[in-house]
């Protein structure tokens, strides 16, 4: 199976599926383990493999260039820098030091991980910079709300690619004004915790209309996200049998009555909500 693109506003195309690497590398214990699925992922053919230097202190960047030890070429690496290191120079710092653990030249989406208290304008022109030398493709945000977003696109000319957050069945706020928003300037949203970190994966309707498909809970869930336009979803596991289920869910096509059926019980959101980090 191929794993379908979306394009970014510079032309590039990204993944619309791929795999997150939240909680991995907090354990070195867990490294082996951790580095073998991500290196599962790749051989089922994902090619977005989502981290930040946040995730166990860089663990999970270490844990990645072990995976892909080799096998660079045709992967979409992202990554995120914390805010405090946002400013002009820490940024610039922040990355190579990303670049450095995951043994790579460039990475190709670089995002701000969330708001802090350095100005837009500095890391707008540190992330220019990191474009310009060539030790990033893209950049963009993560965790920006609409206000928060209005505000950096103001000020970057149009150059955020994409924009990191929480959106899963369970909490679709985002889809009040931030998604229509994005849409309307050719935004891709990347959507974490798609199983909205396990309950999903339980759910009882969920779990009905995976019983008519053949497939799992969790796979209804990645499917939902995965037949919305402009929405690229990153679950994150590190255990292969998972990362196979997960993968398995591109065959899954939700019919009209299914669409229905998860909005009923999961009803789209009348006004905003706000948003959580990861």
């Amino acid at each position: 199976m191929t794993i379908p693109t979306v394009e970014l506003p510079s032309g590039v195309h990204m993944p619309t599926f791929g795999i997150g690497t939240w909680r991995m590398g907090e354990d070195r214990r867990r490294r082996k383990d951790e580095t073998d699925a991500i290196r599962h992922g790749v051989d089922l053919g994902f090619t977005l493999i989502d981290t930040a230097e946040m995730y166990g202190d860089g663990g999970a960047e270490e844990a990645i260039a072990d995976a892909i030890a080799g096998r660079r070429d045709g992967l979409f690496i992202v990554s995120k820098v914390y805010p405090h290191n946002a400013s002009r120079r820490g940024a610039v710092a922040a990355c190579e030091r990303s670049l450095k653990r995951l043994r790579i030249e460039r990475i190709d989406l670089y995002l701000l991980h969330w708001i802090g208290s350095v100005p837009f304008e500095e890391t707008i022109a540190a992330f220019q910079k990191l474009k310009d030398d060539g030790k990033i493709g893209d950049w963009g945000v993560s965790n920006f709300d609409v206000d928060d977003l209005q505000s950096w696109h103001a000020k970057d000319g149009g150059r955020c690619a994409t924009n990191q957050v929480m959106f899963n069945l369970a909490r679709r706020g985002v889809e009040f004004d931030l998604l229509p928003w994005m849409r309307q300037r050719r935004m891709p949203l990347m959507a974490y915790s798609p199983f909205d970190q396990g309950p999903l994966a339980r759910h009882r309707t969920l779990k009905a209309i995976a019983d008519r498909h053949g497939a799992t809970p969790a796979q209804i869930a990645l499917a939902w996200l995965l037949q919305l336009p402009g929405v690229v979803a990153i679950p994150k596991s590190a255990d292969k049998g998972r990362l196979s289920e997960n993968f398995a869910a591109l065959k899954v096509k939700l019919t009209d009555a299914d669409l229905a059926e998860l909005d009923r019980a999961f009803p789209p959101p009348r006004n905003k909500r706000s948003l959580s980090i990861v």
